[in-house]
Formats: structure tokens, C-alpha cells, sequence
């Protein structure tokens, strides 16, 4: 029954006052719905945020036990399960949402390319399902899309935060450490690539096409995203998976919204929010053919203390 007759219904059965009534009754059971969802949400991120000291101390100290030294100027964009007990306390936890990307259980034979691999969840999770990977990431933190005004900013607080000597030594400390310590405990064949998307090709990555192209949250944070879906596409053979913020999606037309602001603050590093109509309309025009929307995942994102909840976007040319 359409909404219109089930309100012509209940005004022939109650008249307008209890038309009014039940209206208000559903309002303010919407209105208890969401303030439950609230204080859910709420009591969920006091509990992640009073847990976390606890995972900090444990991973460092258990590496420390098992002579990894000291490795509390690392930055862990993933948290990774390396075995024994030995978890990275990353800012991102994805383990309790992998079904909602929809990847294959068994990839085994399948090549697999994972871009903007960070800490390496994703790279590791590929190899784990038998996929021969690659694993991409910039080649050095001046590669970073940033205002050429900011960049030495940007330089000087990254130095600060890792308590580095030199970008060089952020630089290790922020990306291709943490990378590195996973995959040698792991004992990881996965390889890694050090370039920027745009410059991303079949003569740099060493494989002629990818069944599997995985690009997490990097189109906020790249100058030209259809210069870089331009770069993937040729690579892709199957499946190209983007799980990145949207806007509006419920847009008629498409748009892209830019984020950076007008002047300096504290994130130097984001750009732009596509609305999906926006995305699918891009994916299209470099030569994907079906994009379909897969999944949502939601999860908390430590350290900033909020929820986050993406969707999860594939993308073929079949």
C-alpha cells in the first residue's frame, strides 16, 4: 500500500486527529530510534577510545620482546594481525568489515594490485587469499599532492611528529617502515612499488594487467582524480574496488566538492568529495562499463574518536 492510501485509510478510520495522532506516535518513535542509535555510537567510541592506551602498550611492548626494538616513532595506518598476539594498533581496523569490499575468498593465480597500500592490510589480505600482489605507495613525502606554499609546513610537522632528523627519516617512519616491519614478520612475498598514481604503468608495476585493482581512500586526497582513475584503468582487467567518501549522493546531476578550504589548517592532504553519481560517471568515461555499489563499511577511526562509513564501489569493463 502506497503512503497516500495507507494516509487516506487511517484518516477514513480515525479522522484528522487521529490521523495527527499516529503521525506523531511514528515521530517520536523515529525520534527514540535515533537518539538509541546515539548514545550507542557514543558508548562504542569511549569504549575504543579507553581500550586504545591498552593496545598501544601491548604491541609495543610485545615487539620489544621479540627484539624489534623501538617502535613508537612508527605511524600505523592499519591495524594488522602479524600472529601470536602481535596486532599493529592502527588508526584503521577493517578485520570485522573485509565482507562488506565483496573480494574473493580464493584468489589464488589472480594478480592483484593494491594503491595507496599505507601499513599494507590490504596487500597482506590478498596475499593471504593466494593473490600474487603488488603493493603501491608514494616514493616520498614531497611526492604528497600538497600547495607548493605548504609543502615545507607540511615537511616540518611530519619531522616533528615522527621526531625525525629528516624527511627522509619521516618519510621511513610514516609509510615504508611500518610497511616493512609487517611484511618481514609476516615473511610477505607481497612487492612494493614506490610511485605516485599518475604515473602508475604497465612497464613500472611489471605485470601486463591486474584482476584486482583495490584504491582505498586516495581520491580525496590526489590534485586530479580523473587523471588518476585515467592511469588505473588501462591497468585493470577485472575488478576495480574504490571505497572512498562520497557527498550528496543522492545528487541528480554529478559534482565533486572541493575540502582543501582557502588557507592553511591542520590537514594539508584533502581536496576533493565526489558525489557517486559524480564517481560512476568518471569510472565510466575511462572505460569502466557496470559500476555497482557492493557494500557499506562502518567502523571507528581511532584517534580522531568518530565514525566513519564508506561505500564500497566496484567497477568492470565487461
Amino acid at each position: 500500500m502506497k503512503l497516500y492510501q495507507r494516509a487516506c485509510r487511517a484518516l477514513a478510520e480515525d479522522g484528522v486527529a487521529g490521523l495527527a495522532r499516529r503521525a506523531a506516535r511514528k515521530l517520536f518513535a523515529h525520534k527514540d530510534q535515533a537518539q538509541a542509535q546515539a548514545e550507542r555510537d557514543r558508548n562504542e567510541l569511549l569504549a575504543a577510545q579507553n581500550e586504545y592506551p591498552r593496545l598501544v602498550d601491548d604491541f609495543l611492548r610485545r615487539a620489544r620482546e621479540r627484539g624489534h626494538g623501538d617502535l613508537s616513532n612508527y605511524y600505523w595506518y592499519h591495524a594488522v594481525d602479524l600472529g601470536d598476539g602481535l596486532v599493529t594498533h592502527g588508526d584503521y581496523d577493517y578485520r570485522h568489515v573485509l565482507p562488506e569490499f565483496h573480494f574473493p575468498d580464493d584468489m589464488s593465480g589472480m594478480d592483484v594490485l593494491d594503491v595507496g597500500a599505507a601499513t599494507g592490510f590490504f596487500s597482506f589480505e590478498f596475499e593471504r587469499r593466494g593473490a600474487r600482489v603488488v603493493s603501491v605507495d608514494l616514493p616520498s613525502l614531497t611526492a604528497w599532492d600538497v600547495i607548493h606554499g605548504e609543502r615545507e609546513q607540511s615537511l616540518k610537522g611530519l619531522m616533528e611528529y615522527h621526531r625525525a632528523a629528516s624527511p627522509e627519516e619521516a618519510y621511513r617512519r610514516h609509510l615504508d617502515g611500518p610497511f616493512e616491519f609487517c611484511r618481514t614478520v609476516l615473511g610477505s612475498k607481497v612487492r612494493r612499488v614506490h610511485s605516485t598514481i599518475y604515473d602508475l604503468s604497465r612497464q613500472k608495476l611489471g605485470v601486463d594487467g591486474f584482476d584486482w585493482i583495490y584504491l582505498g581512500d586516495v581520491i580525496p586526497h590526489i590534485f586530479a582524480p580523473l587523471t588518476a582513475l585515467n592511469a588505473l584503468a588501462p591497468l585493470c582487467k577485472g575488478t576495480l574496488v574504490i571505497s572512498s567518501d562520497l557527498w550528496d549522493q543522492g545528487a541528480s546531476f554529478p559534482a565533486m566538492r572541493y575540502t582543501g578550504g582557502d588557507g592553511p589548517c591542520a590537514d594539508h592532504r584533502s581536496w576533493w568529495c565526489p558525489n557517486r553519481l559524480c564517481l560512476e560517471q568518471m569510472l565510466r568515461r575511462v572505460g569502466f562499463r557496470e559500476v555497482h555499489l557492493v557494500g557499506r563499511h562502518r567502523t571507528v577511526l581511532r584517534r580522531h574518536w568518530m565514525h566513519i562509513s564508506r561505500p564500497v564501489l566496484h567497477a568492470t569493463k565487461a
